[in-house]
């Protein structure tokens, strides 16, 4: 089986333990594990960790705890806790589904750019597969129009990333309820990476899960949750297609650590107090990520939607990969080239950083692009 090199893993672990102003992620701000312990505003570590002791270092649940199972379930509209599957992390719950579901000669079509997993994993299982294309002047959105000419009556699954990494914009409801009848037509799957869910205050995004029979939703604690160290994620589906799961996953995973299960449950059971933490780094980051693109005459972007990624254009006269080079080792800031999305000219700049890093980050920018001005 032959795949592609993973474009940006593959950058962040040459360059990331090189940067003092990391502003190439795309998680909010992480917890350290003191914070997301004591979220709650009662739990102490020495509570926490007391209870911790007493539980035995086997391999624990199989799919997940029971309470976490509960606890991601209530996540849905639709999903009972018994069709939700504990994975490593959103990466392994989308690979558990490709794996599943894909094999040689069928019709994918993926939303492109987007996660890379989404559409080399199922071309490296020999799948033929079709871009359906974010249009820059759409503020980043894709044309059903598109999506009607690429859908065949033997297309197998249809891959997205809601909101949709590297750019931070959403399929709304609308758009996801039009892709479910044009899926309903010929049968296919809908998987949707959604690590990254809008904070916007009043939006509401269902997950694809909620809306299709043959939906399929992955998720994890890395994002929108804030606790990437854990390694936790799940897929959610219907009963059927969790029963599939299940024989597959017993080839990728045998269960999550006891301790990523305990603590991915504690976080979920306060989910309120870290989405309300997260939504103020946002708003916050969001407002001076706006305020320096406007200052900022060689830089544009299409703002994201309160998602904690965003995807900014460089108006420079200089291969963006050689400019995000030099920008780390002269400066220290790093940044993700858009080539490591297949799209020259832009860079991946994560603004949910700790606010003082995402400050001083844009700043040495600023200063590293004077060099450009006309």
């Amino acid at each position: 089986m032959d795949i592609a090199n993973f474009g940006v893993e593959e950058w962040l672990n040459v360059w990331e333990n090189d940067a003092i102003y990391d502003i190439a992620g795309s998680s909010i701000a992480s917890f350290t594990l003191d914070e997301i312990i004591r979220i709650d505003g009662k739990t102490t570590p020495e509570a926490f960790f007391a209870e911790l002791l007493k539980t035995k270092m086997n391999y624990g649940w199989i799919e997940g705890s029971p309470s976490f199972k509960e606890e991601v379930s209530r996540l849905y509209q639709t999903v009972p806790p018994e069709n939700i599957l504990q994975t490593n992390g959103a990466t392994g719950a989308n690979f558990l589904a490709l794996y599943a579901l894909i094999e040689p000669n069928d019709h994918v079509i993926a939303m492109h750019p987007s996660y890379q997993q989404l559409y080399d994993i199922p071309k490296s299982l020999g799948a033929e597969v079709s871009f359906w294309e974010i249009d820059e002047n759409n503020d980043w959105l894709p044309h059903l129009a598109d999506l009607k000419e690429l859908i065949r009556p033997n297309t197998k699954m249809i891959c997205l990333n809601n909101a949709n990494n590297p750019t931070g914009t959403i399929l709304d409801e609308a758009m996801l309820k039009e892709i479910v009848t044009l899926a309903q037509e010929v049968g296919a799957y809908i998987l949707v990476d959604e690590v990254y869910a809008p904070l916007e205050e009043g939006m509401v995004v269902p997950s694809i899960v909620d809306l299709y029979d043959k939906g399929i939703a992955t998720n994890s604690l890395s994002k929108t949750y804030s606790v990437p160290g854990v390694r936790v994620g799940w897929t959610a589906s219907n009963h059927q297609i969790a029963d599939i799961f299940r024989k597959y996953r017993d080839y990728t995973m045998i269960c999550a650590g006891v301790f990523d299960d305990y603590l991915a449950v504690h976080t979920l059971k306060n989910k309120e107090a870290v989405l309300a933490r997260n939504r103020k780094i946002v708003q916050d980051n969001l407002a001076i990520l706006t305020a320096w693109i406007a200052a900022e005459p060689l830089v544009s972007l299409v703002l994201p939607k309160h998602v904690s990624t965003s995807f900014i254009k460089l108006d420079i006269p200089m291969d963006v990969e050689e400019f995000c080079i030099k920008l780390l080792k002269d400066t220290g800031v790093l940044l993700v080239p858009g080539t490591r999305f297949d799209v020259p000219g832009h860079a991946r700049l994560g603004y949910c950083a700790h606010t003082d890093t995402l400050k001083n980050g844009l700043a040495k920018l600023s200063e590293y692009l004077r060099q450009f001005d006309v």
